[in-house]
This record gives structure tokens, C-alpha cells and sequence, in this order.
């Protein structure tokens, strides 16, 4: 039988998390930064739905860390 009920994140997945929220971040602003250079209305269309999509992943794994706040521990683990 499956428990439905939340588990605490372990340290791994919270660094996975973490590398994820800095990449979607950085794809982002790289993403900005070719949009406003490009001359392109394709590139700078394509780039505009990618900044888009990004912002959604970005938006989804701040909101993953925020509902297991409550389940975090309050002491350093070891």
C-alpha cells in the first residue's frame, strides 16, 4: 500500500531542486538577452514562448519547495 501522505525531501533533492531553479533562471535571462539583441522577429518570438515555458518550470519547482516547507526539518541534519 502507497501512503499518499507527503515526505520530508532529502538534502540530494533539495540540491537537485536547487540546480534546477538556478538553471531555469539562468535560461531565462539568456533567453531575455537574445530577444533583445536579435533583429530576428522569428528568434525573437521563439525566445519570448521559451522565456514563457521557463518561467512556468521556475514557477512549478518554487511552488514544489514551498509545499514541503512545512515537512522541512527545523535542525541542521547530519
Amino acid at each position: 500500500m502507497q501512503s499518499t501522505q507527503m515526505q520530508p525531501l532529502t538534502g540530494k533533492e533539495l540540491e537537485y531542486i536547487s540546480d534546477s531553479i538556478s538553471n531555469e533562471d539562468l535560461l531565462i535571462k539568456q533567453l531575455a538577452a537574445t530577444a533583445g539583441s536579435t533583429q530576428n522577429s522569428t528568434v525573437n518570438q521563439i525566445c519570448n514562448q521559451q522565456i514563457q515555458s521557463h518561467t512556468h518550470h521556475l514557477g512549478m519547482l518554487v511552488q514544489l519547495l514551498q509545499q514541503h516547507q512545512q515537512y522541512a526539518p527545523t535542525q541542521p541534519q547530519q
